[in-house]
């Protein structure tokens, strides 16, 4: 019973310490609880299962599913369902994490460095699949920009493995012995993290609002704050192209170069009524010719100036499973959780090429792959879009967002516009500030300078390579030990070590 009050405990901790409180000290209280379960990995289980029904609880916000066709007696117990498949999965990983960590002795230095590590790695992993993942990566913000700017060295799987190594000394302190060593141990590791924490955060580009050539991007974005479950009626798509018109005329007069619309914004019309005056950047949908049909895609559509169709696109290309993908769709007549459900993905770079510049894109919830646009940045984009919907969820999940959107610049080093529909409309410095930003789920515009920038980090130049080396190397110093720990049924004593 002890161990599962404390597993339940900890678990629901570790679910409200992630964003959109993102406060680091509250976490390593829950991964000291976590550590202390390794010898019954079954409250893996319970813990894991907790820490992502608090975190993920957003998901019933999707009720009523009426919308889409769902009849309404269905609708809340399949977003319980949904959220309960969701909060198992992360039970069951850290269930298997659990298990490893009572092989190894989590006791051992090396044990436990090898497990944040795997740990951080195996979030890397999630984070390119098709689940939104929330993990402990992104857990410092908005908080801790200091943890957090180690991600622009290893990623988010680097600041993870931090947080577990943090949350190991701080378990080591108030169950092992010699507690005044544990002490000394724990404040070195805080003042060494943070210290050189800040040290890379200011290697990271200042804040000032223009480049080293004094060339800024005019980025006018729209937050149409259009309900998702309207924004297909008559009514709401004239309201859109009203408050498309006004605000490409309030970007031509305020010298803007570039007009950004959020995901799905235009809907399945790709025409505009009038030549754009400036370049414009909106969501919304194309038909691509595929091996055996059409394909459907949700897209940003690139309009030149004077054009009124797009000339260039970036495709969507990590789809919501069951929302956007649904698995066998010729056999099955639901569309999915949307109501354009059943589009097809695109290539997975996440570079739009610009005459004046090109940027890395995120559409909707791809902005949790960091390492996607690490890539595109490499490739040559000069600073980050993160576009998206989030309606009708409410505003956690917009503050779990921005948090995900301040990691992204952290690691890249690039300025990032985030532009959505009810908001967050926001923009974030290289160093994982947010220093403007549009009132949410209020239609507003707001005209923003972002810098062009051309600086690399050590994450955009080898991504997640340093993460996975430094795992490799820990695994091949900890394996000789491996087998004989197999041998242990029991825990070794507190005092045990490598």
């Amino acid at each position: 019973m002890s161990g599962l009050i404390l597993s339940a405990g900890t678990g629901l901790l570790a679910g409200l310490a992630l964003p959109p409180l993102g406060w680091p000290p509250l976490l390593w209280l829950a991964l000291a609880g976590l550590w202390t379960l390794a010898s019954r990995p079954w409250a893996g289980l319970v813990w894991g299962s907790c820490a992502v029904a608090i975190s993920h609880r957003w998901l019933l916000a999707l009720h009523p599913l009426d919308w889409i066709g769902v009849p309404l007696p269905l609708s809340l117990p399949l977003c319980v369902l949904l959220l309960g498949l969701i909060s198992a999965l992360g039970g069951a990983l850290v269930l298997l994490w659990l298990a490893l960590a009572r092989r190894l002795g989590p006791q051992r230095p090396l044990s436990a460095l090898l497990l944040a590590l795997l740990w951080g790695s195996v979030e890397t992993l999630l984070s390119r699949s098709p689940l939104f993942w929330i993990g402990l990566g992104g857990a410092a913000l908005p908080s801790d920009r200091a943890l957090a700017a180690w991600s622009s060295v290893g990623g988010s799987g680097l600041v993870a493995a931090l947080q577990l190594v943090l949350g190991w000394l701080l378990w080591r302190l108030l169950l092992g012995p010699s507690r005044r060593r544990q002490l000394a141990l724990l404040l070195v590791a805080l003042v060494l993290s943070h210290g050189l924490g800040a040290g890379l955060l200011s290697a990271l580009p200042p804040e000032r609002r223009t480049d080293a050539a004094g060339v800024n991007e005019r980025v006018l974005v729209l937050q149409p704050a259009i309900p998702t479950r309207e924004k297909f009626s008559s009514l709401q798509r004239r309201s859109l192209q009203h408050q498309l018109a006004l605000a490409l005329e309030q970007g031509r007069r305020q010298g803007a170069t570039l007009l950004v619309l959020p995901e799905g914004a235009l809907g399945l019309e790709t025409r505009l009524d009038e030549p754009a005056p400036i370049e414009l950047i909106s969501g919304g949908f194309r038909w691509h010719e595929g091996p055996q049909q059409l394909e459907q895609r949700s897209a940003l559509l690139r309009f030149a100036v004077g054009e009124q169709t797009p000339g260039s696109w970036l495709d969507k290309h990590r789809l919501v499973p069951l929302g956007e993908w649904v698995p066998l769709a010729g056999l099955v007549r639901w569309s999915g959780l949307s109501a354009v459900g059943g589009i097809e993905p695109g290539p997975p770079s996440r570079l739009l090429p610009r005459p004046g510049g090109g940027l890395a894109a995120a559409i909707c919830y791809e902005l949790a792959n960091g390492s996607a646009l690490a890539r595109a940045v490499h490739a040559g984009a000069q600073w980050l879009l993160a576009s998206a919907n989030l309606d009708p969820y409410p505003p956690a999940l917009q503050r779990q967002f921005a948090a995900l959107a301040q990691l992204r610049a952290l690691e890249t080093g690039r300025w990032l516009v985030s532009a959505a529909n009810t908001g967050p409309s926001l923009l974030i410095s290289p160093r994982g500030r947010i220093v403007a930003g549009l009132p949410p789920s209020r239609a507003s515009t707001g005209l923003f300078p972002v810098p062009r920038l051309h600086q690399l980090t050590l994450y955009d130049r080898l991504g997640d390579a340093p993460l996975l080396l430094l795992t490799l190397l820990v695994t091949l110093l900890r394996w000789p030990r491996v087998r004989a720990s197999a041998k242990t049924q029991q825990l070794p004593e507190p005092n045990a070590s490598d």
